[in-house]
């Protein structure tokens, strides 16, 4: 199974958390469906040309997190994730970002209705309204 992961080896991100982060976004988003097996470690490590130990730890840490699970000889699958879940996530990742962009504004003295206007602007351009 190809899992479409894009790695930027510029990213000041270590590659560990550019896996786990967009693992962990496409089993929440639904785009990785309850049940699926995944690559192998040494699979997906090949498929990301990366260590099989950095997968490993993908693996375990989204496992701990009840989004994977393992059975011994079989593989690893991804886990039933309740929509109660799936919904603090997605606003969990989207408030982090939303405070990034207000952090850089801030940081740059832009002002709130500066902000608040340029929200608006990507908003509709985004959604096509």
């Amino acid at each position: 199974m190809w899992i479409p992961i894009q790695i930027n080896e510029n990213s000041a991100e270590p590659l560990y958390h550019q896996i786990k982060t967009q693992l962990r976004s496409l089993i929440v988003s639904e785009q990785i469906e309850e049940g699926t097996l995944l690559p192998s470690i040494r699979e997906f490590a090949g498929s990301l040309n990366c260590s099989v130990i950095t997968i490993r730890r993908v693996y375990q840490d989204l496992e701990n997190e009840g989004f994977l699970r393992t059975r011994q000889g079989t593989g690893t699958f991804v886990a039933k994730v309740d929509q109660g879940e799936r919904s603090e996530y997605r606003r969990t990742v989207v408030q982090e970002a939303v405070e990034a962009a207000v952090d850089a504004g801030l940081a740059v003295q832009y002002g709130e209705d500066e902000l608040k206007e340029l929200f608006l602007q990507i908003l509709k351009k985004k959604y096509h309204i």
